[in-house]
């Protein structure tokens, strides 16, 4: 045997060095993909991928606000449209793979050729497992609004897991209420009834709260229509707080800027409205175009989306108006206060909010869904490459997503927050 002699090494790295090197490898790779290295080699979903922040920190050019605007969604370095959409659950943080689950899924259960017949005011009403939804109204494609109202239809929960599962589409119903709900846009449950926010048509028929009854025959009853003998302007977003029951709802100018409503008579705000004593009280104003509206589960926050930069049919996006998250505190008395900036969309404008059961909130923005933390961290996100104006947990792992011309499926491990408001 030949002695060894350490001179024989001392043309290559040291022992010592190569380990050095391994580890630092190791540490820069867990560092940006954490999930590789965990005990399992499935740990990221096979619909998931990890979008790293650091990789579009600095970009070898940046193109001017006339060509990236955030009016189409970005593409990171590396990716294409394709390839986000081919693993739709985008990871910005580790917090997202308990939202997911071990095997997410996305799958397309509705359709049509131009109509935007998915648009808002997605409804889970549990006793019959039945999803509603109502077309977008005002839009060109589907000649609402002024001429004819949008629709509310429906499609079965049942039928959609098992369109999901053979990769065909649901059958989709129209809901007749009676009377006719005039354009509605924003929706919620309460009562053992659906409650939609609706935008009004021309000058003569009001914005108003409807509520409707979820079984045949569908009827109808006019909840709020006016501001002390004032037409609203056109309502939009509705939600009950889960701890005072009270109804609080934002009104805008989308049906003006749609061209189915009068000029404005009234700010644009967020009211609250006690369907018991029939109070409508003013709860916080000072927005461009309030959207969205919900609370945390425990009613301690409340969450307002302005769209300020999507106006409507006056010139599409507007760029440096808001596509803002706002957060309030919920005081004692049901007002809202402390006003702050919890997140901005950085694609479209940020339209539907809902929350799940430990608080994460998730927006319906112009590439899909977006989902933050309590605090405002970006999680993640659920790409469609288009925009999703609303979308709605059914419960636990369950979502529908209303994508205009076309409706999802995503299964997820999140839990919906869910107010049960039949007191």
């Amino acid at each position: 045997m030949t002695p060894f002699k350490p001179s024989a090494l001392a043309s290559g790295p040291s022992p010592l060095a190569v380990a050095s090197a391994l580890v630092a490898m190791l540490g820069s790779v867990y560092a940006k993909h954490p999930r590789m290295l965990a005990s399992s080699p499935t740990a990221i979903p096979s619909q998931a991928q990890v979008i790293d922040s650091k990789s579009f920190a600095v970009l070898s050019s940046v193109p001017p606000v006339t060509s990236s605007n955030g009016s189409a969604p970005f593409v990171p370095p590396g990716h294409t449209l394709d390839s986000l959409r081919a693993q739709p659950f985008h990871v910005y943080d580790d917090a997202f793979y308990d939202i997911l689950g071990a095997n997410p899924t996305l799958s397309l259960v509705a359709e049509s050729e131009t109509d935007p017949l998915f648009h808002e005011a997605v409804i889970w009403f549990p006793d019959t497992e039945d999803i509603f939804f109502v077309q977008n109204a005002g839009a060109k494609a589907a000649g609402t609004g002024l001429a004819k109202s949008s629709i509310i239809q429906k499609v079965s929960l049942a039928a959609v897991e098992k369109a999901a599962a053979a990769g065909t589409l649901v059958q989709v119903d129209t809901v007749d209420a009676s009377p006719q709900v005039l354009n509605p846009n924003g929706g919620t449950n309460y009562r053992g009834q659906l409650l939609f926010a609706a935008e009004g048509q021309g000058d003569q028929l009001p914005s108003a709260l409807y509520l409707v009854n979820p079984r045949p025959p569908y009827n109808s009853t006019v909840l709020l229509n006016n501001f002390f003998g004032r037409q609203f302007s056109s309502l939009n977003d509705v939600a009950v707080h889960p701890l005072n029951r009270d109804v609080y709802f934002t009104d805008t100018l989308y049906g003006y800027l749609q061209d189915f409503r009068p000029p404005p008579g009234m700010r644009n705000q967020v009211y609250r409205f006690s369907p018991d004593t029939g109070a409508v009280t003013v709860v916080a104003d000072g927005f461009s175009l309030p959207n969205g509206f919900n609370f945390s589960p425990d009613g301690a926050y409340a969450y307002v989306t302005d769209s300020g930069r999507n106006r409507g049919f006056t010139g599409n996006y507007h760029f440096s108006e808001p596509a803002t998250i706002y957060r309030f505190n919920v005081s004692a008395d049901g007002t809202l206060e402390n006003r702050k900036t919890f997140a901005y969309a950085d694609t479209g404008v940020p339209d539907g909010v809902h929350v799940d059961e430990k608080g994460n909130v998730y927006v319906g923005c112009g590439g899909g869904v977006q989902v933050w933390s309590p605090s405002g961290t970006l999680l993640g996100k659920i790409f469609l490459g288009t925009g999703a104006a609303n979308f709605q947990f059914a419960g636990s792992g369950r979502m529908i997503i209303c994508a205009e011309t076309q409706l999802y499926y995503a299964t997820l491990a999140a839990t919906g927050s869910f107010v049960q408001s039949e007191l």
